[in-house]
């Protein structure tokens, strides 16, 4: 018997970061030595917005969703003992992209690496940042120019480097339909591309499209899901020869990683979530067609709260069985020539297409970024408004919810816990780094960083010349703000009036019956204190506050307890604060000292995020009306407490 010749496995990545670069480290290497075949680094939410650790918005942020880093030192630290020239590093990184590959850059220059032999990718994509994460720094289109940047570096001087992952995975999470999904990423993919075009010769302009990778996102309908991914495989290939005239199939080829959804996570019976995992992979695995290059799976406790390494580890294992198991990797591709698929394939195909156009009538993604952000947040309305009127079965949410109490959630809550003290002396080490650089050096590559910035030249060796004199993370983002620009990103949510009415009628004549109680219409102040990006909660509250016929004021993420207390002064009735990044506790608590101090006490004020029940005790007794975690999904009882607290409260004061 001949042996069979199997494909080699994709590499299995784990998402993971956190507290401090030596803590992570320890991580990483504990995950190496455990079988996995590729870093992905999960930075904190300072670090992605580029603040240092010391900067006001960075309080309560500091090492809660990743790891922080603020220089070279950091970044030292964060792979002590561990070869980047033989690792393939994945970073979440978008604003901050040049800088942090910079940062990476040059801790393997002092490890002694050759550049040029360095493999990984940069997320790198700004748009998806404008509708759905929320991490960007600078307006569209500066950000569009330092994509093009870090691709066109990486080219020259990192061959082995993915520049940018174009980045479907959040458009999903955010609520987008596939073929949202579809067209939004390779619409995407089309303006990076017209960017990247007039930066290289016309003969290196194929091996440049080659380098440009996606990440995407695969959700629990799993024939759909894996349907998607043979439509973006056929998609790009037509867009790459038609549009841009790549004629070599090798660089047409759809390279992607994964994390499969986390969206459809649940807290309730959060064991239910393994399976999930599971059944998502398969999506992206079981079709070698569009099978993926690289996979990171969440952990089944990711509502709850940060995973534990245990909780890393098993999502792990799920891989390995999968690729080293089973024979999934010994034959070719199971779904050829399945007629059911092939007409899926295609109906997903011409709806993206369609889209595609419409965007393209636009100005491209980036003139579209008000459109597509509107688009999202209404699907993401529809996919709720399914849930609750039981249309979609969530297992243990809305059919089957008695269930026996989880033994994996045991007396640590199921979950890590980051120390508060991190902070402090992560701030500690910052300024220990500061008091040692050498202050000349640092005030030169700055101005060096700027003037390249003003003069429209490529930021990275003035980036990677910073990283080597010791400027911090804040230091390097300064300078962009400074010459381009900072940017608020539309919510998607309009305040005017909506049609979406059906089913609210109930809740609409008791918002009117307030509303004349008080003699204006009641208005729902709905805030995102700190760095938190991930709007969805909050823009989905504000969506069906605004149908249930109330006053909204949401202006959008990233905003201090100070800018939400001024808001409050206009006449707010209730305040929504939604913070997901688990931060809440000094947030909130700052929020109420400052209410407290304007006299603004008799405002009720209810807290949204991924809250453990320890936590919203504490809520409670700094005087926070109501708590909300993902297992309150009914949207309408919500709106029902924002009344009644309204009602019983706010009409008595006035």
């Amino acid at each position: 018997m001949t042996d069979i010749q199997k494909d080699r496995p994709w590499l299995i990545r784990t998402y993971a970061g956190h507290s401090t670069a030596k803590a992570s480290n320890a991580l990483y290497r504990n995950n190496l030595a455990k079988g996995q075949t590729g870093l992905s680094v999960a930075f904190d939410l300072p670090t992605q917005t580029g603040y240092d650790s010391d900067h006001i918005l960075a309080r309560g942020e500091v090492g809660k969703v990743g790891v922080p880093v603020c220089h070279l030192g950091d970044m030292r630290t964060l792979f002590a003992d561990i070869p980047l020239e033989q690792m393939n590093t994945s970073m979440t990184i978008n604003a901050t992209a040049p800088w942090l590959l910079s940062l990476y850059i040059a801790a393997a220059e002092e490890q002694g690496a050759d550049v040029s032999k360095l493999q990984g990718t940069v997320q790198n994509d700004l748009i998806k940042e404008y509708l759905s994460r929320g991490t960007y720094i600078c307006p569209p289109k500066p950000s569009l120019k330092m994509i093009g940047d870090v691709a066109e570096y990486c080219y020259k001087h990192v061959p082995k480097w993915n520049p940018m992952n174009v980045c479907s995975y959040h458009l999903q999470e955010a609520g987008a339909t596939p073929e949202q999904e579809l067209s939004f990423a390779l619409a995407t993919a089309i303006a990076v591309l017209d960017e990247l075009k007039p930066r290289v010769a016309a003969e290196d302009f194929p091996a440049l499209c080659g380098r440009i990778s996606f990440f995407v996102n695969a959700g629990i309908r799993f024939v759909t899901e894996m349907c998607k991914m043979r439509a973006f495989v056929d998609l790009w290939d037509e867009i790459l020869l038609e549009r841009y005239g790549v004629e070599n199939p090798k660089f047409r080829r759809f390279r992607y990683g994964v994390q499969v959804n986390s969206l459809g996570l649940t807290e309730q019976q959060p064991e239910n979530n393994v399976y999930r995992i599971l059944i998502e992979m398969l999506a992206v695995t079981l079709s070698k067609k569009a099978r993926a290059r690289a996979v990171q799976l969440p952990a089944w406790n990711e509502a709850l709260g940060l995973p534990r390494p245990w909780d890393q580890q098993w999502s792990m294992r799920m891989q390995q069985i999968l690729a080293y198991e089973t024979d999934l990797l010994e034959y070719e591709d199971l779904f050829e020539g399945n007629p059911a698929v092939d007409r899926k394939v295609e109906a997903l195909k011409d709806g993206a297409r369609a889209e595609l156009a419409n965007i393209e009538s636009m100005n491209g993604a980036i003139g579209s970024i008000d459109y597509m952000k509107g688009r999202l947040v209404e699907s993401n309305a529809d996919r709720l408004n399914r849930i609750e009127r039981n249309e979609t079965v969530v297992v243990g949410v809305n059919k089957w919810t008695d269930g026996e109490t989880s033994p994996l959630v045991g007396e640590d809550g199921g979950i890590m816990v980051v120390d508060p003290a991190v902070e402090q002396e992560q701030i500690a080490r910052l300024h220990e780094w500061k008091s040692a650089r050498d202050g000349a050096a640092v005030t030169a590559a700055l101005a060096d960083l700027r003037a390249a910035a003003e003069a429209g030249e490529n930021v990275m060796p003035a980036s990677i010349a910073c990283a080597k004199a010791g400027v911090t993370t804040g230091e390097w983002a300064a300078q962009m703000r400074g010459v381009h620009g900072e940017y608020r990103g539309p919510t998607g949510v309009s305040k005017s009036v909506s049609n979406k009415t059906e089913g609210l009628e109930d809740i609409r004549d008791a918002v009117d019956a307030v509303s004349d109680k008080l003699g204006r219409r009641l208005r729902f102040l709905v805030g995102k204190p700190g760095l938190d990006g991930h709007s969805n909660g909050a823009e989905q509250i504000a969506f069906r506050a605004r149908d249930c016929g109330m006053d909204i004021d949401y202006e959008g993420i990233r905003l201090t307890p100070e800018q939400i207390i001024e808001a409050a002064k206009e006449g707010a009735h209730v305040i929504g604060l939604s913070i997901l990044s688990g931060s809440h506790i000094p947030l909130v608590e700052d929020v109420m000292k400052r209410m407290r101090d304007e006299g603004l006490s008799h405002i009720p004020v209810t807290v949204g995020g991924i809250i453990p029940d320890e936590d919203a005790e504490r809520l409670r007794a700094m005087g926070v009306a109501r708590i909300y975690t993902p297992k309150d999904f009914e949207l309408n009882s919500i709106m029902r407490d924002i009344v009644t607290l309204v009602d019983t409260k706010s009409v008595a004061a006035e």
